[in-house]
């Protein structure tokens, strides 16, 4: 079963629905009406499920956003480790101007008179052999790159996760916020009949006092509920980077639960999970690139094989030919011409233990990574685990919890029948609407979290959550 169903949930601010009637509790919470806006303005305000929370506090992120600057960065890193199998080449141009006593460079004897002379080179390079670190590098860049794009991901992923659990807690408080006007409601009336029976001389003071009592514990309810439905709300459009000065109108409609077990085996979930869980591809990703780091480092023991190559040509100002004519610019940049080619070898014998040391290191690093790889996917085994028997656990609650409901629902309507019979006390009405009230909140809570469970698990399979 798809977690679909929590898309929809809804809070809506000043709303009037009959999903938790007195009469029907919150046993109808399955099957809940949408809420309807009191007023035109918010009937003009986007309604927002929890997918676009989801969606809008990934795309919002701090974290998403400074990360794809760092998989730039890697993107730069892979495309220079590319680079650097083609040769380098560079240029180079000088001048001289001497003046005063001085080399002539055309007689090679001091001179006093003022010369000038320039030289022109161009020249490349390129790597033979360095023990595989240039291949290794590039490899390293080209991981790096596909972590950082996972990271995207992982971040995203945990930003709509983020915002998924603040959505749930405000659908939970509104809803209670609801039940405790509900509550209050129904405390009032019973006031207002008792103090109109007191009046007639059928109840007492006491009567009237306990029921004062419970308007005043009812209401003070209601009071802390909305304070931590506001809290909520702010945690919401603060998980999402959503502006704090703006409305913020949630949708929240429960369709039909059927509230069925999931009946995925653990371990074939998790062989799953592990091919497309960010968490697990990360892990993956660092022991990569520390076995990368390991290699060049290896690499970096073995001798490298350089050969280079070059062009040079210069230009003497007053050089003469041997019939003492100036020879022109032209001719010395076209005659002066010269080339070369050279093969290098470079062995590492000895440089502090800075070779071995980094190798040691190296070594190390791929060791611990690969323990967390190891730990990684200890852990999202785990989780995989714990989110199944959480959704069937749920599920089991769920369905207990609304036949509570449904026996605490008529309990109170027995017991409120009685206390107009003589037959009960006003303490015994208040504690089963205390029980009632109890009952409906603890009910709404287990669908919330058997949904969330459920949607963790689609996550896991490889659903995407938004």
């Amino acid at each position: 079963m798809e977690a679909k169903a929590l898309e929809n949930c809804v809070v809506v601010s000043e709303s009037e629905s009959d999903g938790f009637s007195a009469s029907a509790g919150i046993a109808e919470v399955g099957i809940a009406k949408k809420e309807r806006a009191s007023n035109e303005e918010a009937d003009t305000l986007k309604i927002w499920s929890m997918a676009d929370c989801m969606r809008y506090a990934a795309e919002h992120s701090y974290a998403v956003r400074k990360q794809m600057y760092e998989t730039n960065s890697y993107k730069a890193d892979r495309d220079r480790a590319i680079a650097s199998f083609f040769p380098s080449l560079s240029a180079g141009i000088g001048g001289t101007m001497n003046w005063g006593r001085s080399i002539d460079p055309n007689t090679n004897t001091y001179t006093t008179q003022q010369s000038f002379a320039n030289n022109y080179d161009l020249s490349a390079s390129m790597p033979l052999f360095a023990g595989g670190q240039y291949v290794k590098q590039w490899m390293l860049a080209a991981s790096n790159l596909k972590m950082g794009q996972n990271d995207i991901a992982r971040l995203k992923d945990e930003a709509a996760m983020n915002a998924m659990q603040a959505f749930v807690d405000v659908v939970y408080y509104r809803e209670t916020v609801r039940l405790s006007e509900q509550n209050l409601e129904d405390s009032r009336r019973n006031l207002y009949k008792t103090e109109q029976e007191e009046a007639l001389g059928l109840k007492g003071k006491a009567d009237v006092a306990q029921f004062r009592s419970q308007v005043a514990t009812a209401d003070y309810q209601l009071t802390s509920q909305q304070n931590l439905y506001n809290t909520s709300l702010l945690t919401l459009k603060q998980v999402m980077n959503f502006p704090l000065d703006k409305p913020l109108v949630l949708d929240s409609v429960f369709p039909y639960l059927d509230l069925a077990p999931v009946l995925d085996n653990p371990d074939l979930l998790f062989e799953a999970a592990r091919e497309t869980n960010p968490q697990a591809l990360q892990a993956r990703y660092q022991f990569r690139a520390a076995q990368l780091s390991y290699k060049m480092s290896i690499g970096a023991m073995m001798p490298s094989i350089l050969v280079s190559g070059g062009l040079n040509t210069s230009y003497i100002g007053g050089l003469r030919d041997v019939n003492n004519r100036l020879m022109r610019f032209d001719d010395q940049f076209r005659n002066n011409w010269g080339g070369y080619v050279s093969v290098s070898m470079s062995i590492p014998i000895f440089s502090g233990l800075y070779s071995n040391t980094a190798l040691r290191k190296a070594k190390n690093d791929m060791m611990i990574a690969r323990e967390s790889q190891d730990e990684a996917l200890r852990q999202l085994h785990d989780a995989v685990t714990r989110a199944i028997m959480d959704c069937n656990g749920y599920a089991k609650e769920a369905v207990q919890m609304k036949a509570k409901v449904e026996s605490d629902s008529i309990s109170y309507r027995l017991t409120l029948r009685k206390y107009e019979e003589g037959l009960m006390s006003p303490l015994d009405v208040q504690t089963s609407a205390n029980t009632l009230l109890q009952s409906r909140a603890d009910y709404l809570q287990r669908i919330l979290l058997y949904l969330m469970r459920l949607r963790t698990v689609d996550y896991y399979r490889g659903r995407p959550l938004y």
